[in-house]
């Protein structure tokens, strides 16, 4: 019997591109009023626009999820606007550029954790009193491969920041088991969007040589990572928290 999920209402952080858009869109599609947050307004709107178009019910609140108060005032306008939250995804993140630990500045290493780990706290935090009043509640982070192997070079405190947001969900899933309330994350692979456009205009190659450590010989899709979301967000996985899925072909392994 398919599972229905009207009336139901989902955030999802950095949604208006990439894999959030695309997490949004399938949300959309399970019968979610979906609540898209960024910090480019214009694609905001754009994005809320061709949901529409598609009979999916969307707005878009514009916030940096690296600061609190604004974390703080518009989940809970959210919140308090529709009662409730069924579904908080803390989609938004990102690698931040590329530095040595050696030569690396206070202010980015603060950058990368407060747009990674910081991000998913505050949401979290402000999103709680509201995921109370939620139907088959959950959280769904995402982490990463850096996550375990600590990053490339220059990448490790964006491993770091994984790492914590791997922590911070298991945390998050025992804080908040008692209320029903599960947290999950998913842990996607290469996943060809518009993250790696720069590397895939200047240097094909390389790019192309990615598939090459992926056991399924290819790189993601952005709607595979949002299947694995649709599914943590339903009550298929009623019985799943502190878990985190990876999404990569196997690239976690290695080959």
């Amino acid at each position: 019997m398919e599972e229905k999920r009207e009336n139901k209402v989902a955030v999802i952080t950095g949604a208006t591109g990439g894999i959030g858009f695309e997490v949004a869109k399938r949300l959309g599609k399970d019968g979610f009023t979906v609540v898209l947050n960024g910090i480019e307004d214009e694609a905001g709107a754009k994005r809320v626009e061709e949901l529409a178009s598609e009979g999916i019910t969307a707005e878009y609140y514009g916030f940096d999820v690296t600061k609190d108060e604004e974390v703080t005032s518009n989940i809970k306008a959210i919140g308090e606007k529709y009662g409730k939250i069924d579904v908080l995804v803390n989609n938004a993140g990102g690698l931040g550029g590329r530095s040595r630990f050696e030569e690396m500045t206070t202010e980015f290493y603060r950058f990368v954790m407060a747009l990674n780990l910081d991000s998913v706290f505050f949401a979290s935090r402000a999103a709680i009193p509201y995921l109370k009043k939620g139907e088959n509640a959950s959280i769904i982070n995402y982490t990463s491969n850096a996550g375990w192997n600590a990053g490339g070079p220059g990448a490790g405190v964006y491993g770091t920041s994984k790492a914590g947001v791997h922590a911070i969900t298991r945390a998050l899933a025992k804080d908040l088991a008692e209320y029903g309330i599960r947290v999950n994350a998913v842990s996607p692979g290469t996943i060809d969007t518009p993250f790696h456009s720069e590397i895939k205009s200047t240097k094909p190659e390389v790019f192309a040589s990615w598939k090459n450590n992926i056991m399924l010989g290819r790189l993601g899709q952005p709607e595979e990572v949002a299947s694995v979301v649709s599914f943590l967000a339903g009550k298929d996985a009623s019985f799943i928290t502190a878990e985190t899925i990876q999404v990569g072909g196997g690239q976690a392994l290695g080959i």
